[in-house]
């Protein structure tokens, strides 16, 4: 028992130690874990092709190879704080330990070792204390535009000084000590500089990488970063108010009552259309969106981020929430910070006290703040959104009304006429309903009114949503006012009952002779649920005269053919799944499949679904279903075969157009 005991101790501190790793040490932990075969203290390293950026790796990004949809060449390099050893495997030996300085040039970082000489910072830096200094690469210092540079060293024992100052901390800072949203008093003025570490390993300090970590120092500890980093004292929304490129903004964070929120204590992003976004959308749409206090409250609220992400944050897409509620897709490509797969950023890291900027030159537009017709445009269903204006509806679509648009896929209308008849303006003022419902809300056997005064139902299944033979085919597009599901199908409003249905259409009209010999006309006429696998007329031509002749002159073998097309329940087409089963009036079992969009009913091809009625539904079929039985006789065959029989005249028929009777064979 005591052994137990100190086994699951000792389990719950390697599971503590484990669980305790920032993010920036899992990924340094995989990426020496990947390294190890090359020797002690290798490390992984992920190159993107084509720039010199370089990432320890993570499980993902091993196993992609990319970095911001990028190809990545992997390479094998010392790990923080070793070095090789000529004639020895990997990198035995430590890098010695040495005051700052020293570990500039020792590390690499030698332009910030030059520019710290120059402005009489050597002393400071080699003598005692405990200093973290974030040092930018040479290819930061290179980086950096030339007026800046040429205002830095032309004044190195004020300017210059200053700048490095800021990359100082005035103690020793590891990479585990710089948490997520951190800040610390820099060594000039005090100003803070503002840690970011993110889950996927990265570290920023004021949206700079740190791309050589943890290089100890007798005197404190050096962080090589990718940019040359400076002083932040104004919050984002002063930052705003002083950028002429973004006087549109400004203006529209006024009147939605934003500034307060920008100016307070946070950690935001801030996607910041430029003028010229503004400009691009139509003048309605911006007036429309500009005059109504909740749309452009919820517009602007859709450009922010809950947390700050530096975009050396983003190394593949990642859905972030915004403040109005839904999500952005922030991700790269390549160089490129992209939003929603668009790359529409146009400068990036405009840091704040309290958030990060990055200009976009394309308005971000959330359903929330959308007409019906705006939800239309642009998606997939364009067809259906041109046929609502061509029908007269428009009004219904750009106005204030609260009602719930049915929109057709664009596919839906393959091999349909499109032209804007009296059927089809009343059949468009059907896919409107009169109230404003969320697709969460619905319930089986619910009742929804349109425009045109139908009533359609609602029916549940285990997969699908549906309203009458359309099924919702994608999340509810909430607008401003008024809602859309995306339907899968052109809806058609239940006109009679099943019989009635089958009376006004001439493939059935075998059919409907046999059901009123079979004495199942009430049947079909009464209230209830039925799923009918109706035959067509070219399903009883395809039978043997005589079989057909013999079938109609017994009534109750004829209701009982009938009854195993008959299912008990609803089943519209978009609610078939593979081996869906449906239970025939008769009690045995039919079963369905799709394939290429084609409902299938005992492997027999539906041949048009969802004629829909008051009482059930009618998929049309050219074959006439039957039991399988059990074969009467055995039959001796020379091969191994599948033979299909009629049981009353044994001779052979077409596979789905009589009883099925299997044959086992045997060698004679």
């Amino acid at each position: 028992m005591k052994r137990l005991t100190w086994f699951a101790l000792a389990f719950t501190l390697i599971a503590t130690g484990f669980a305790a790793k920032t993010p920036y040490q899992a990924v340094l932990q995989h990426s020496r874990i990947r390294g190890r075969s090359h020797g002690p203290n290798v490390c992984a390293m992920q190159n993107i092709q084509g720039s010199d950026k370089k990432y320890f790796t993570n499980c993902k990004q091993w196993y992609h190879r990319k970095i911001c949809g990028k190809p990545t060449v992997v390479t094998y390099e010392c790990c923080p704080g070793y070095e090789k050893v000529t004639g020895e495997k990997g990198c035995p030996a430590a890098l010695p330990l040495v005051n700052i300085y020293k570990t500039l040039g020792v590390i690499g970082a030698t332009t910030t070792k030059m520019y710290s000489e120059r402005a009489n910072l050597q002393e400071e830096i080699e003598g005692p204390g405990s200093f973290t200094f974030f040092a930018p690469s040479n290819e930061a210092w290179a980086a950096l535009p030339t007026e800046i540079l040429d205002a830095l060293v032309s004044n190195v024992n004020i300017e210059l000084l200053n700048a490095l100052h800021y990359h100082m901390i005035n103690k020793r800072l590891t990479s585990d000590d710089l948490k997520h949203g951190a800040s610390f008093p820099s060594m000039y003025q005090d100003l803070n500089v503002h840690i970011q570490h993110y889950s996927n390993g990265v570290v920023t300090v004021n949206c700079a990488r740190l791309v050589k970590t943890d290089q100890h120092a007798t005197n404190g500890i050096v962080h090589v970063v990718d940019r040359v980093i400076t002083a932040i004292t104004n919050n984002v929304n002063s930052l705003i108010d002083t950028d002429d490129d973004l006087d549109t903004l400004r203006t529209a964070v006024a009147a939605a009552g934003l500034t307060s929120l920008l100016e307070n204590e946070g950690s935001y992003t801030i996607f910041a259309p430029t003028n010229e976004a503004f400009e691009k959308i139509p003048p309605e749409t911006l007036t429309r969106i500009l005059g109504d206090p909740l749309a452009l409250k919820d517009l602007l609220n859709y450009h922010i981020l809950k947390s700050l992400h530096c975009s050396e944050s983003i190394v593949a897409g990642t859905p972030m929430e915004t403040l109005q509620g839904t999500v952005l897709e922030v991700g790269c490509d390549g160089e490129e910070m992209t939003i929603n797969g668009k790359a529409i950023v146009t400068q990036r890291d405009k840091l704040g006290t309290n958030g990060v900027i990055h200009y976009i030159n394309e308005l971000l537009i959330p359903d929330s703040a959308k007409t019906l017709m705006e939800l239309a445009e642009g998606s997939v269903v364009t067809t259906a959104s041109k046929l609502f204006k061509d029908a007269g509806l428009t009004d219904h679509l750009i106005g204030s009304e609260a009602v719930t648009l049915l929109a057709p896929l664009n596919d839906a209308f393959k091999d349909k006429s499109l032209a804007m008849t009296p059927d089809m303006k009343k059949l468009l003022r059907n896919h409107i309903l009169k109230e404003r419902f969320s697709s969460k809300n619905l319930y089986h056997g619910q009742e929804l009114e349109t425009l045109g005064g139908v009533k359609l139902r609602v029916f549940v299944f285990r997969n699908s949503l549906c309203i009458e033979n359309a099924c919702i085919a994608a999340d509810d597009k909430n607008g401003r006012f008024a809602n859309m599901f995306i339907i899968n199908k052109l809806l058609t409003p239940p006109m009679g009952t099943v019989m009635d249905l089958l009376k006004a259409d001439d493939r059935f009209s075998t059919l409907v002779g046999i059901i009123q010999r079979a004495g199942l006309t009430e049947l079909l006429n009464k209230k209830g649920t039925y799923t009918f696998f109706a035959p067509t007329n070219a399903a009883f031509s395809a039978m043997p005269p005589a079989d057909l002749s013999k079938l109609m002159r017994n009534p109750k073998e004829l209701a009982n053919l009938l009854k195993y097309h008959i299912g008990e329940e609803f089943l519209v087409s978009g609610a078939v799944t593979s081996h869906t089963r449906v239970t025939p009036l008769t009690g045995d079992k039919l079963e369905l499949g799709t394939r290429n969009t084609t409902v299938y009913v005992n492997r027999v091809p539906v041949v048009e679904a969802d004629l829909m009625a008051t009482n059930g539904v009618v998929h049309a079929v050219d074959v006439i279903q039957q039991k399988n039985v059990s074969c009467p006789v055995n039959i001796a065959l020379q091969s191994k075969t599948v033979v299909h029989f009629n049981l009353h005249h044994f001779k052979r028929m077409e596979t789905h157009s009589s009883i099925s009777c299997i044959v086992q064979w045997r060698d004679n």
